[in-house]
């Protein structure tokens, strides 16, 4: 009978990230790190979610939700620092319960972080296919709509005619160059990376310092709207429930202790680049988001999708002539805000792959997958068969599956695993507490108990067919560790 609570070593795994020889390069260093957390962090949800959460949740107080999400990402992302610090090992979450709350534990994060990373750059592919069209109509060039939608999407033409998609070609063109440039290198990514979140964080800031003198405090009142009598309609609950959405905007700063084994030093710069990342976008998020549901109200940005509520933003900043229709005063802001959106996905897509490929390198170096999955590239020191598998699974989602994976999906696998991370803090403040720490994080247990409340508060305000999906997930997941990861698990099968 295997152990399913049988836990690694916090020694072992520090010897293991000294051994760089036969691991992956070290080539990230603080400033790098935070720009790969910058890149993950500010995409779809900045621009997307936004204009949705405030328009059917939180109206103007959809700034409350942001300062909610990012109290509960700074818990966690203490606790992720302090993980960091001490394991620098590629596999996050992962790796942090298979050493405080055994293999079990760690193969449901492990399993669980697909959600996030494979899953949801697949998503964020499709989104990319979108505005890349729309980027593409601005030059008169206008793709067949079959090739830009999967089967189950449709289309209605300027005459009328409906038209079914049959591939989407260029989400699976994002893919794939985003995974051979993974496979070039991590240094190459993280540069390509960095002029991406250079472009972004401009566009982001030209939004908000011109949208700023546009600003009509009105649109502020009321700032908490009356509930509609409906749980997340609006109110407090609607606060709580848009925060819930909107932490799909915070995704990301957890990818970077994924790239713990390929820091430079990561006793000091992973803390750096977690916790800087996350303090840089929270930032940026609530003036964003203050500025958008300032220009406009918030009303507006009902029915609005995609690009629309940040349009619709744009579309306020200016004066009213004599009909009373406003004219913008940048009408130029809607295309550089598109190209923002291409950059920001095509960063979050880049990011996600490379935790996916970086957690399963550790599940594969544990025997809970195939070797596959942790064969190193002998010239560019990447996973590069795990990217190829990554990019072919990815890419057939992307052409094939329409965009119906919503945020709260990606969110819930994403709280849970931040609740486990919480709780091994505890588990191992307790159990080892003599192993050394590059940093740590203050006042346990209440920082990781507070963690733990706030992430599951925002679990429960979901909706309840997204704690279905979760859970058909995790027994897929179950099925294949008791089918083939324990008989093949290193610590359960020594002598195998």
């Amino acid at each position: 009978m295997a152990n399913l609570w049988v836990k690694k070593s916090v020694i072992e795994l520090q010897k293991e990230a000294s051994d760089s020889e036969k691991g992956l390069k070290r080539t990230l260093g603080a400033g790098a790190l935070v720009a790969l957390g910058i890149g993950a962090i500010i995409g779809a949800g900045l621009f997307s979610i936004t204009g949705g959460a405030a328009a059917y949740n939180a109206g103007p107080a959809v700034t409350i939700s942001f300062i909610i999400a990012a109290v509960a990402c700074a818990l966690a992302g203490l606790c992720y620092a302090e993980f960091a610090s001490m394991i620098p090992i590629a596999g996050s979450a992962y790796t942090y319960s298979y050493a405080t709350m055994g293999e079990f534990i760690a193969w449901i994060i492990g399993w669980d972080l697909v959600l996030e990373y494979a899953l949801g750059a697949a998503t964020v592919s499709i989104s990319w296919s979108r505005y890349f069209v729309k980027f593409l109509g601005y030059y008169a060039i206008h793709l067949t709509p079959g090739m830009t939608m999967s089967p189950w999407d449709s289309a209605t033409l300027a005459d009328g005619t409906i038209v079914n998609g049959i591939v989407n070609l260029p989400a699976v063109f994002i893919v794939v160059l985003v995974s051979l440039l993974l496979i070039k290198g991590t240094r190459e990514s993280a540069l390509v990376n960095n002029f991406i979140v250079l472009l972004k964080v401009t566009v982001v800031l030209i939004f908000i310092f011109l949208g700023w003198g546009f600003i009509d405090s009105a649109n502020y009142t009321p700032y908490i709207p009356d509930n509609t009598g409906e749980f997340g309609e609006f109110g407090w609950s609607g606060i709580v429930r848009a925060a819930g959405i909107i932490f799909f905007a915070y995704i990301g700063f957890d990818a970077v202790s994924t790239a713990a084994q390929e820091a430079k030093n990561p006793k000091r710069d992973m803390p750096i680049g977690i916790l800087v990342s996350l303090a840089i976008c929270t930032v940026l998020y609530i003036f964003f988001a203050h500025v958008m549901t300032g220009v406009a109200n918030y009303t507006s940005f009902q029915g609005a999708d995609g690009i629309a509520p940040v349009a619709v933003a744009i579309e306020h900043m200016g004066t009213a002539g004599a009909d009373g229709v406003i004219q913008p005063a940048y009408p130029w802001l809607n295309k550089a805000i598109i190209i923002a959106i291409l950059a920001g996905y095509s960063s979050v897509i880049m990011v996600m792959l490379l935790g996916q490929s970086r957690v399963f390198f550790s599940m594969s170096k544990d025997g809970l997958l195939p070797k596959v999955f942790s064969a190193v590239h002998p010239k560019f020191g990447t996973p590069s068969k795990s990217n190829l598998l990554f990019m072919v699974f990815v890419s057939l989602f992307a052409a094939f599956v329409p965009a119906r994976v919503v945020g709260e999906m990606t969110s819930i696998g994403t709280l849970l695993a931040f609740v486990l991370v919480c709780a091994g803090i505890i588990v191992l403040r307790k159990t080892q507490p003599n192993v050394p720490r590059g940093f740590k994080t203050p006042w346990v247990p209440l920082v990781p108990i507070l963690g733990i409340l706030s992430c599951l508060a925002m679990m429960v305000a979901l909706p309840g067919d997204t704690w279905l999906r979760l859970l058909i997930w995790l027994a897929v997941g179950f099925a294949i560790y008791f089918g083939y990861s324990v008989r093949n698990s290193k610590l359960n099968n020594p002598n195998k």
